[in-house]
């Protein structure tokens, strides 16, 4: 098991690989958008790396972040795993924006799976 620090909310243990969307969602209980249902074309899951980050990523999640230019700067939880400990902070979530659905559910796997 991994420990996933969410800021203001709290460090849970999250299985390996998990997609880091569910892990925040289903594990820490945060209400993150994904509304696009993680295909990486809404860009709402963003979160920020406090300490730790995914180590790999998806071709996806690279171009998406050049094209908005936040390469380095943020991540898109719906197309990061799991597979460090880690602490973010949450940018966007239904509460905070006033939306009242997150999103399709996301799929356990992402496809293409990170490199």
């Amino acid at each position: 098991m991994l420990k996933l620090e969410v800021e203001g909310v709290g460090t849970f243990d999250v299985p390996e690989d998990k997609r880091l969307v569910l892990a925040i969602e289903e594990d820490a209980g945060v209400d993150i958008l994904h509304r696009c249902g993680s295909s990486a074309a809404c860009t709402t899951c963003w979160i920020e790396c406090l300490e730790g980050e995914p180590e790999k990523m998806t071709c996806t999640e690279i171009w998406a972040l050049e094209s908005w230019d936040l390469l380095g700067q943020v991540r898109l939880s719906c197309q990061a795993l799991c597979d460090y400990d880690v602490k973010v902070r949450v940018l966007m979530t239904m509460s905070s924006t006033g939306l009242y659905y997150p999103g399709p559910k996301p799929e356990p796997e992402i496809t293409p799976p990170p490199e």
